[in-house]
């Protein structure tokens, strides 16, 4: 059985009970430099201009390299009396703490577009990179502080799931900077799979995920998926960001073949939720 929940996209019941809902990206205009596994990265955005560069302590070399990511997700259930007032000071909060402390290569976060059986609301997504940068931040006085204060008072409650991943090595795909991510949706995938599944099965699955994510350039950014660390999340065991380039490319990827083939095939996931 599989429990779904997914982005721009109705709710429909049946042997998948497939639920659908969508976060549209939120870019600041910042300027910022990052070290990176000896690693300069410099950037300034202005409007809808980008400026970057790119310094490499030691071998100058181009290369098609792989970089280890970790990434962050966090759902919010919003309460029903949310003031559109209260909901900005709260994604602008959630938005600059990557400004206010180190470690977080990326942030996206907004609104879920559609109802969900789940009743999340907002979606944020944070890129670190390391774990230890990630373990820094959840204690932060100053995350603390915007939980405390702009979160909790109007939220039902939150989950977070976290897991490692990669991306290739370069500026743009890393810090999810350039023209292609200008633009776009993130669909977020939560998975939990049966007991009897963890292990190789279950990194089958991700893997399969993440070969039919690298078949459709044309509608997919990138595509980021892995086992999920975070202790006090026992729900879900995996997940998987996908972002895409709008939300049409989205609904044609969730509509094909080959990804519904793929998870009637893997009967073993106990839960699926989308976002």
């Amino acid at each position: 059985m599989q429990a779904l929940t997914q982005v721009s996209s109705p709710y429909f019941s049946g042997p998948e009970a497939l639920r659908r809902t969508c976060l549209r990206m939120v870019e600041g205009n910042k300027f910022r430099s990052f070290d990176f596994g000896g690693r300069l990265y410099r950037w300034a955005e202005k409007d809808k201009g980008f400026v970057a560069s790119a310094m490499e302590k030691g071998n100058q070399g181009f290369n098609q390299r792989k970089r280890k990511v970790v990434e962050h997700v966090c759902l919010v259930r919003g309460k029903e009396d949310l003031s559109e007032e209260n909901e900005k000071n709260m994604l602008d909060y959630l938005y600059t703490t990557q400004y206010q402390m180190p470690g977080i290569v990326a942030t996206s976060l907004g609104r879920v577009s559609d109802q969900n059986p789940e009743h999340y609301t907002h979606a944020i997504f944070m890129r670190f990179r390391t774990k230890e940068d990630l373990f820094r931040f959840y204690e932060h006085p100053s995350y603390k502080g915007v939980l405390k204060e702009h979160v909790d008072p109007y939220s039902h409650g939150f989950i977070n799931l976290d897991f490692e991943s990669e991306v290739e090595d370069d500026m743009l795909p890393i810090f999810r900077k350039g023209e292609d991510f200008n633009y776009g949706v993130e669909l977020i995938l939560l998975l939990g799979f049966q007991s009897s599944s963890l292990g190789d099965p279950a990194e089958n699955a991700m893997a399969s995920l993440a070969n039919l994510a690298l078949e459709f350039p044309s509608l997919i950014v990138q595509a980021t998926e892995g086992s999920n660390f975070n202790t006090n999340n026992s729900q879900y065991s995996h997940g998987a960001v996908i972002r895409f380039r709008s939300s049409e490319a989205m609904k044609i990827f969730l509509r094909s073949s080959e990804y519904n083939a793929m998870w009637t095939a893997k009967a073993y996931v106990a839960r699926m939720l989308k976002m």
